[in-house]
């Protein structure tokens, strides 16, 4: 494996709650019977004027030893559905959401097809597909829908605790493997920013198992008591950090003040100070030119700084990083230091940002 297997994923996911299906409302006198079983399709609307027990009792119809359900209302069907869907998830509380950019970073490595190289056979693989492929509450549908005919629908969500509970079972399962995999290598290995990158992103896949493990609690089924949060994962992550030595080069620089700045934000994130020979080099090329302006009594300057973070190893740049700004003076030294000092203070302001977002969303591709 080498660093151009390595990918920057972003955006966000939150785990949401939406209507299932798409067919088109259509009525019947009657409404559907109580079913264990998952579908796609959607709920027929049951326009008959004789209110269903679930409306005012939902427990009445989907008892809690067999199911979770939760009603909601309003005056168009979608968002009566969205609201029982809703009312479903609050059942679960805070305990089933994960951070956005996590979510998203999981999804993002499955469906690019991060994770496929790491799980051990086809059925893990497609629990983690599905896993991966659903923004609802695992399991829930929406199994009945009332119209009183007048202005309002209402609702069932439900969700089938044996069904769920297979489900959240199988993918937590899945996910663990995967993190064995993640984790396991050789400590040449390890101590590298790959090795870095897949604790990350075992942490990631951690935290979702925590949502779904918290998922089986509530529904009252068994959750595998030696699942790790991903706070674990990703402090070996910077523990993995502390062991890289980092090289600095700087072409042209003055006082050492650009490398002094670099060199900074590389420590703050953990990394060794690196020699000439060392594995991670950042190459920092700096060029001053004078800037011609006639009706100025002040002499410019412009200052343009190419840095990029480079696996000498493969001769990969890993991450650019680009500044240029023009600065003036009634003097052309003057105008040059204030052009450095414009450089060393942006350095500082934003590189470490820069660097650790960009360590914390590597992927592993094996």
């Amino acid at each position: 494996m080498n660093m151009t297997g390595l990918r920057l994923l972003g955006s966000c996911l939150v785990f949401i709650l939406c209507a299932c299906g798409t067919s088109p409302d259509s009525n019947s006198g009657s409404s559907a019977a109580p079913n264990a079983s998952s579908t796609q399709q959607r709920s027929v609307v049951n326009t008959g004027k004789s209110k269903p027990a679930w409306v005012d009792s939902v427990e009445s119809v989907y008892g809690r030893a067999q199911y979770i359900a939760a009603v909601g209302y309003a005056a168009d069907r979608a968002m009566a559905e969205k609201n029982a869907l809703a009312n479903l998830a609050a059942i679960f509380g805070q305990s089933i959401r994960a951070d956005q950019t996590i979510v998203n970073t999981y999804q993002e490595a499955v469906r690019n097809g991060v994770s496929a190289g790491w799980t051990d056979s086809i059925s893990m693989n497609n629990a983690i597909q599905i896993s991966a492929s659903m923004d609802t509450l695992i399991g829930a549908e929406v199994k009945e829908i009332w119209y009183d005919s007048k202005s309002v629908y209402y609702a069932a969500a439900v969700m089938e605790k044996a069904q769920a509970a297979r489900l959240y079972g199988d993918m937590i399962q899945a996910n663990q493997n995967l993190v064995d995999n993640l984790i396991t290598m050789k400590q040449a290995e390890k101590e590298s920013l790959e090795g870095a990158s897949r604790y990350q992103f075992a942490a990631a896949v951690a935290d979702i198992n925590i949502g779904y493990a918290n998922v089986l609690k509530v529904i009252g089924a068994a959750a595998p008591a030696d699942i790790k949060p991903g706070a674990e994962y990703r402090i070996e992550a910077q523990n993995i950090y502390k062991t890289i030595p980092v090289g600095i080069r700087v072409a042209n620089d003055k006082s050492g003040r650009i490398q002094g700045a670099f060199a900074k934000a590389f420590s703050d994130l953990g990394f060794r100070s690196g020699g000439n020979n060392a594995r991670y080099m950042l190459e920092v090329d700096i060029n001053i030119s004078p800037v011609d302006l006639p009706n100025s009594a002040n002499t410019f300057v412009r200052i343009e700084l190419g840095a990029n973070l480079t696996d000498t190893g493969f001769g990969t740049v890993l991450l650019p990083y680009n500044f240029n700004s023009r600065e003036g003076h009634n003097s052309v030294s003057e105008a040059e230091n204030r052009a450095y000092l414009a450089a060393e203070r942006k350095i500082s302001e934003e590189y470490k940002t820069t660097l650790s977002n960009y360590l914390s969303q590597l992927l592993p591709q094996k």
